[in-house]
């Protein structure tokens, strides 16, 4: 949802009357593109009630993203009254500081509604190269500030930003283990399940969040949505769990458990017309998620000796295994950009670490490392962000990082427990 790819910034000329800096991902000597980020100026009294929310919204997406390196505002030398156009604003004053690239922002609020305007300025020009309007309700002004992010990371990439998606993770509470489904930066967070053992949850496209629950004693898959019911989606009988959506929200692919045996199944998205896709007698197959076209299934299997990622298509047929270092291999994402799956693994000294795989090499990278245990990679909708959980702060916690591993930092939540992310749309 690991470091830009080995990236490389390149500066080039846009065959247009304004020439813009385009962040080019490619190559191996990424060096991220120093930002200047003043706080909002705020137009009136609701605007300021709220620019601190926004602020600090749109700082950790521009931080987090891995695309730029966002100055420390103690460094500045422009008068913090400074205008928000080019005519206003003394561009040596940021030069003098680092900066390549200036965005200015501003906030006003009419009624319940918000707005705010982004202006984006190439220092050395001194030149005005993207301007940006949003609106949303008051009490939205994170998402607003996430539209905003969005825009800025398209200006410079020409993809889409993950800012506006949504994650859902496992909190610990006082009455076991609840699913919930926030924004992608883990706030406005909303519980899609409540009591009991509840775990795995994973995001379809419409946004519902399926897990696997403990309530009814077994683990079943659950189907539910941010702040209201759920409902079974698989109970045979039978231990049931992990659970993937196909990409196109038509199919789950999970795991039944049966004694010394778990095998594969994947069926229609409301649980039925399920089909075994494994059938290995007194071996564990689980963890499966769907290829970005959803025709292959990556998935954990100890057939080998050891759990060891494999690939195979969704219909259980050509199965080849992929990794072959390490041990204990488990918890595979696979890249919305098809090329990479991240997972996790033991080591030598009993840590667990993150790792990405080349689906078409089987060349590993190694992308965490010596800070306590590293798991459950999710990428973002993207691919040019992975989402995992770290104790490197004590208790488990929620970190980011670009997909080759640079960049690591926590996502700004509560105090907590929280566990098994997954990064959907």
């Amino acid at each position: 949802m690991k470091p830009l790819v080995s990236a490389l910034l390149f500066l080039v000329a846009v065959p247009a009357l304004a020439q813009q800096t385009v962040i080019e991902i490619s190559g191996a000597h990424f060096r991220p593109m120093p930002m200047a980020l003043p706080v909002p100026l705020a137009q009136d009294d609701g605007a300021k009630a709220v620019a601190a929310e926004f602020d600090s919204a749109l700082f950790f997406d521009l931080q987090a993203c891995g695309l730029f390196q966002v100055l420390d505002r103690k460094s500045y030398l422009a008068d913090s009254k400074e205008g928000v156009t080019a005519a206003t604003i003394t561009f040596q004053n940021w030069l003098n500081v680092g900066a390549e690239t200036l965005i200015k922002t501003q906030l006003s609020k009419d009624g319940d509604t918000l707005r705010a305007d982004l202006r984006l300025f190439n220092v050395n020009a001194g030149r005005e190269e993207l301007k940006a309007s949003e609106a949303a309700p008051a009490k939205d002004a994170r998402r607003l500030a996430h539209k905003l992010a969005n825009a800025v990371y398209k200006h410079f990439t020409k993809e889409t930003g993950p800012f506006e998606s949504r994650i859902a993770f496992v909190r610990k509470t006082a009455g076991g283990k609840d699913v919930y489904l926030a924004d992608w930066d883990g706030k406005n967070a909303a519980a899609v399940s409540s009591g009991n053992i509840n775990v795995l949850p994973a995001v379809a496209p419409d946004r519902s969040v399926a897990f696997t629950s403990y309530k009814r004693g077994k683990p079943e898959l659950f189907l539910g949505r941010a702040g209201g019911d759920s409902t079974p989606l698989v109970a045979n009988g039978r231990m049931v769990a992990g659970v993937d959506f196909s990409p196109d929200g038509k199919r789950i692919a999970y795991s039944v458990s049966d004694g010394e045996n778990a095998e594969i199944y994947v069926a229609n998205a409301d649980g039925s017309g399920a089909t075994k896709v494994t059938d290995t007698k007194y071996f564990l197959n689980s963890s499966p998620c769907f290829s970005p076209d959803g025709k292959k299934l990556a998935f954990v299997s100890n057939r080998g000796g050891s759990p060891q990622v494999y690939v195979m298509n969704a219909d259980g047929s050509d199965v080849k295994r992929l990794t072959f270092q390490g041990n204990y291999n488990q918890t595979p994402a696979w890249s919305p950009r098809g090329d990479l799956i991240a997972f996790t693994a033991r080591d030598e000294r009993n840590a667990f670490d993150l790792f990405t795989v080349e689906v078409a090499t089987g060349k590993v990278k190694r992308l965490t490392q010596d800070t306590k245990n590293n798991e459950e990679p999710s990428f973002s909708p993207n691919g040019r962000l992975i989402l995992f959980t770290s104790t490197r702060g004590g208790s488990k916690s929620l970190y980011v990082m670009t997909f080759d591993g640079n960049n690591q930092i926590a996502l700004p939540l509560d105090k907590g427990d929280y566990t098994t992310p997954d990064w959907g749309p």
